[in-house]
């Protein structure tokens, strides 16, 4: 999660409230407002001196994240030689040696009980015999992390899993130095029968700079746009339409005849066909699927494409859920609380149970 996150998750659950005012807002940045202008010409003064030096540190924050940005930059090749050897292994392109595959795994060992080892082993054994002959790679690797991943699971559809088994491989590259700053995300798919490309590509395009508008409002980088790539079908098998059967009856001679057209529906590969921002952006449903259309981009960048096997094996996942289980624990026990109390009191009968011992009569 980036700063920008994290404060707006902060305002939503009340973290920047020190207390609690039944004015309304709108009174309140008023009155704000009017008590800035009640101060003295001296000091108000020195609050706009103040402003300009917030505005000279707004233009440095945004000059760090450009620092930022080209670090991430130098990394990734230094990341790439892994992430080679990682679709390799995935493909099947290269078998890893027997140190290469060693992995301490004492502590899930220990967890079995002795019996639920036997039959993991026997499972394990059966599995090996029955893939033997045919075994390459790690089959459906990608496919995999899709359905396990609820963000994706749910722009997944029945019709793209035929497609997405072939997809060997995603990627992230960075802007070159003195370009505008963006990243783009390759999909690298083996020969297949659905498209003719071999990779699939979608460019999110950043900006690191203050508003004019509102210079005050900059928290770091933001995705500005994103552009996808064409995707060359072969014919009659493009998963983002299905043919529609329709009956048309001629009004002259009474004839029927059935006419078949394509119309659009979903698929995962709309991906790769963004809608675009709005000159006015005043429409809320558009900004609201771009802002989950960058969201998905930087999930992909940050954690998909760097932890990919530990989504495949899905402790990725476990880490993600305990995060999402502890806030909503804690957002939970203030509500059990207070229905437990209503519920405590619903149930007491003074007919029937006797008053609590502090309250007996003397």
């Amino acid at each position: 999660m980036d700063r920008k996150d994290e404060k707006s998750e902060a305002k939503g659950k009340g973290g920047n409230k020190p207390f609690q005012s039944d004015k309304a807002e709108g009174f309140l940045e008023v009155e704000r407002t009017l008590n800035f202008h009640l101060l003295p010409k001296t000091v108000k003064r020195r609050v706009y001196a103040l402003k300009r030096l917030q505005l000279q540190s707004a233009n440095i924050e945004a000059k760090f994240y450009e620092e930022v940005h080209e670090l991430e930059r130098k990394y990734a090749g230094l990341y790439q030689p892994i992430f080679d050897k990682r679709r390799d292994v995935v493909a099947g392109a290269v078998e890893p040696t027997d140190e290469e595959c060693e992995w301490q795994s004492d502590r899930e060992e220990e967890d079995l009980a002795e019996d639920l080892q036997k039959k993991a082993a026997l499972e394990e054994k059966q599995a090996d015999s029955a893939g033997a002959d045919d075994s390459k790679g790690i089959p459906e690797f990608w496919l995999t992390i899709f359905k396990r991943v609820d963000m994706l699971g749910e722009m997944l559809q029945e019709h793209d899993e035929p497609v997405l088994k072939h997809l060997q491989d995603i990627t992230v590259k960075f802007s070159e130095p003195g370009q505008p700053m963006s990243f783009t995300l390759e999909f690298h798919f083996e020969p297949n029968s659905y498209f003719s490309n071999t990779v699939l590509a979608k460019v999110y395009k950043m900006k690191s700079e203050p508003d004019a508008a509102d210079p005050f409002s900059f928290e770091g980088p933001e995705i500005v746009d994103c552009e996808g790539c064409k995707i060359d079908w072969h014919k009659g098998k493009d998963v983002t339409v299905k043919v529609v059967k329709k009956k048309q009856k001629h009004k002259g001679r009474g004839t029927v005849r059935t006419v078949t057209k394509e119309v659009p529906q979903d698929s995962f590969f709309n991906f790769f066909n963004p809608a675009k921002a709005s000159p006015d952006g005043m429409d809320e449903d558009l900004d609201f699927t771009l802002a989950a259309d960058f969201e998905i981009g930087h999930f992909f960048r940050e954690r998909v494409i760097p932890r990919a096997v530990l989504y495949f094996t899905g402790e990725a996942l476990e880490d993600d859920e305990s995060y999402e289980e502890e806030d909503l624990e804690e957002g939970e026990e203030e509500d059990l609380d207070d229905e437990g109390e209503e519920e405590d009191e619903g149930d007491f009968d003074p007919t029937k149970d006797p008053p609590p011992a502090e309250c007996k009569q003397q």
